[in-house]
């Protein structure tokens, strides 16, 4: 199976793009897919929705999406920069399998990957 980046930069006043990359990484894993999937810029937004929050256009809701990652065990990774420059602290990767990350995290992760895709 390939192994997926998903990359989403884009925050909740872009709705159908949010959820759409999320729906995009909850697909690839239950087709067996390695997923990771990395928040940066308004992206980091998602991680604080909650459920009826962040409801795409037939791209479902942002919290349901990161339920079905995070019991897939999906690594996640937060632009820390992102998160700080948005007022968020360690406080937002509570409850998630996630970690606060640098750019060069997101190189590494690009570099490693069969196939990147940006939300």
């Amino acid at each position: 199976m390939s192994k997926f980046l998903i990359h989403i930069h884009s925050g909740p006043d872009l709705k159908n793009k949010l959820t759409l990359g999320l729906l995009v990484a909850a697909t690839a894993i239950q087709k067996g897919h390695n997923v990771e999937v990395f928040f940066a810029a308004d992206g980091v937004h998602a991680l604080d929705s909650k459920e009826g929050e962040v409801v795409g256009e037939g791209t479902g809701d942002a919290s349901l999406h990161l339920k079905a990652l995070n019991d897939a065990n999906v690594k996640m990774f937060v632009s820390g920069m992102s998160a700080k420059a948005r007022g968020y602290t360690e406080n937002l990767l509570e409850g998630f399998n996630a970690s606060f990350a640098m750019p060069d995290k997101l190189i590494e992760c690009s570099l490693e990957a069969d196939v990147v895709l940006c939300y």
